[in-house]
């Protein structure tokens, strides 16, 4: 449909969308990316971080970094924390997104404003997650204000559905596939002769 000019990033990052991330899984949060006990002992070094495992396993020259998960609330630390996830995935030479949140739990939109501070601070994409799921009936969010609303099966990745089908999950499927898109035709220009 409309969004067929995506197939050639879908071609160029196959085989990352299916895989099960070791850094990523539910009660995850800013601060436990970066701390050893969260790290899935099987697959990852004696005191690695979950971060720094997915890294070293995966290689990934593109790492979307986006930290949604329920917090204590101090916007300070979750920055502290940021910080070392943005600098982390730098120092290997991989290229971060930043993407913002749907909810608004802290109220002021303030994590939002310091993800887009810090994106611009580092010179790194910012991927307005929150913006584009505006458009969306509760803007994209079941009832508790935090987790996405979801689609039914296959309604999560197929985008030639009518507006009213469309759910939190569709419209983070689709913004992250163009967040890459968008990256990587900049480090195609960039690689150019």
């Amino acid at each position: 449909g409309q969004y067929s000019d995506l197939q050639p990033t879908i071609d160029w990052f196959k085989g990352s969308f299916g895989r099960k991330s070791l850094s990523v899984h539910g009660g995850m949060n800013v601060a436990a990316v970066l701390s050893p006990l969260w790290a899935d002992p099987a697959a990852c070094n004696s005191g690695e971080s979950p971060m720094a495992c997915e890294l070293r396993v995966n290689n990934p020259s593109i790492v979307i970094i986006s930290e949604e998960e329920a917090w204590s609330g101090d916007v300070a630390k979750y920055g502290t924390y940021l910080r070392q996830v943005i600098e982390s995935a730098i120092a290997q030479g991989m290229v971060p997104i930043l993407a913002t949140k749907a909810d608004n739990l802290e109220g002021g939109n303030r994590i939002d404003a310091l993800i887009a501070s810090l994106a611009w601070e580092y010179d790194i994409p910012l991927w307005n997650f929150w913006e584009s799921v505006q458009w969306l009936p509760t803007h994209g969010l079941s009832p508790d204000g935090f987790h996405l609303t979801q689609g039914y099966g296959y309604k999560n990745s197929y985008f030639d559905l009518p507006p009213v089908d469309w759910s939190g999950w569709m419209e983070r499927n689709l913004t992250a596939l163009q967040a890459l898109d968008a990256a990587r035709r900049e480090l195609d220009m960039q690689s150019a002769p």
